[in-house]
């Protein structure tokens, strides 16, 4: 009896052998689904983290993000960013030139519910950009998770009239960043800069008009501080732009007419560059995200003068060599006179932004 039985048995196994494979592919694809579908969850899980507090673990992945440069992840025939968009930003720092907008810039992009823009895309203050459309600048803006914030920041800002509406019509409820410095100060910045690109500009390659517009701006330069902030009567140039720039009050009004104060943090430059963490704490409070930017985050560059970043993957970072230019020395006597001259355009700009800075006045 076992013999016959034994037959029967092999017969019905080889018998049915496009059965058998049919149901190793079934298992075969069910396995890729599940996998598929946990990976999913895994990643949705990670990026919803950004709204929690389990903070090392999405620091890590949006660091991994920024470093890849906005590369895709990829995978065999598929090539995406999970759970990743381009958005228009919810921050903008507006200003002002020489203050310390792109030191402020590096360090709230330490956190990792912020994501910056690569550089000034300057959509907002030429009409050639503005004219591209609101597609045009959202896609200059960096992949980022849902619940973080796109920052963008461009210096002009703050100071070309036609910016505040174009702004208001994108976002209505944006939060605006203005860095200010004490205003002498900033004005000698601004000349150490316009003197260092007037030397290293060329000018044979232009028009013989634009190259005589070019060498007298050279010619201007060349000349002290000094010399283009004080007329030979004693008195102030109250037309050179660096000093121009520096009377902020002309130009806060018109935001304020467009924006409600309470949308405006106005950020101390000075204090940023003497103790960085108490400014970067008022702007987590300002733009509602956790406290995450810790002293672990700075270190005191002795060479440079300044304060540098650490990242928590341990990477360190300076601002490139253009930043803090050694300020020419300038006669005690003249600063004094700037200071006394600004001294009533501070006090306008404190009564506007209801905060009293503290300037020298003397």
């Amino acid at each position: 009896m076992s013999g016959p039985e034994t037959d029967c048995f092999i017969v019905i196994g080889v018998s049915r052998p496009k059965l058998a494979a049919i149901f190793f592919s079934v298992m075969l694809i069910s396995l890729f689904l599940t996998f598929h579908i946990l990976y999913d969850s895994a990643v949705y899980s990670i990026q919803a983290a950004t709204t929690i507090s389990d903070g090392n673990k999405i620091a890590i992945l949006t660091n991994r993000v920024s470093h890849l440069d906005n590369q895709p992840i990829g995978f065999p025939h598929r090539f995406h960013f999970p759970k990743t968009s381009r958005k228009l930003p919810q921050c903008l720092i507006i200003g002002v030139r020489k203050c310390g907008t792109r030191a402020l810039l590096e360090m709230l992009n330490l956190h990792p519910r912020i994501q910056k823009a690569a550089g000034e895309v300057h959509f907002f203050d030429r009409d050639e950009n503005y004219n591209k459309g609101l597609e045009w600048y959202r896609k200059k803006m960096p992949h980022s998770f849902r619940g973080q914030i796109t920052i963008e920041k461009s210096p002009s800002y703050f100071v070309t009239p036609e910016v505040p509406e174009r702004v208001r019509a994108m976002n209505s409820s944006i939060k605006l960043l203005l860095i200010v410095r004490e205003p002498v100060t900033r004005a000698i910045s601004d000349y150490t800069q316009l003197r260092s690109h007037a030397a290293t500009s060329i000018l044979p390659s232009l028009t013989t008009s634009i190259q005589q517009q070019a060498s007298q701006t050279t010619s201007s330069i060349s000349r002290t501080f000094e010399e283009l902030s004080i007329l030979p009567n004693g008195t102030v140039n109250m037309f050179y732009r660096p000093l121009v720039l520096s009377m902020y009050h002309q130009f806060i009004l018109r935001w304020l007419e467009i924006f409600p104060r309470e949308q405006l943090l106005l950020v101390n430059g000075d204090q940023l560059i003497e103790d960085p963490l108490s400014q970067i704490r008022r702007i987590e409070d300002f733009l509602g995200i956790e406290r995450r930017i810790s002293q672990h985050n700075f270190y005191f560059n002795e060479t440079k003068g300044f304060y540098c970043l650490r990242t928590e993957m341990g990477d360190s970072k300076c601002l490139r060599e253009t930043k803090g230019r050694r300020h020419p020395d300038v006669d005690p006597k003249v600063i004094s006179n700037l200071r006394k001259f600004f001294a009533e355009h501070n006090q306008k700009f404190y009564e506007i932004v209801g905060e009293d800075l503290g300037w020298q006045e003397d």
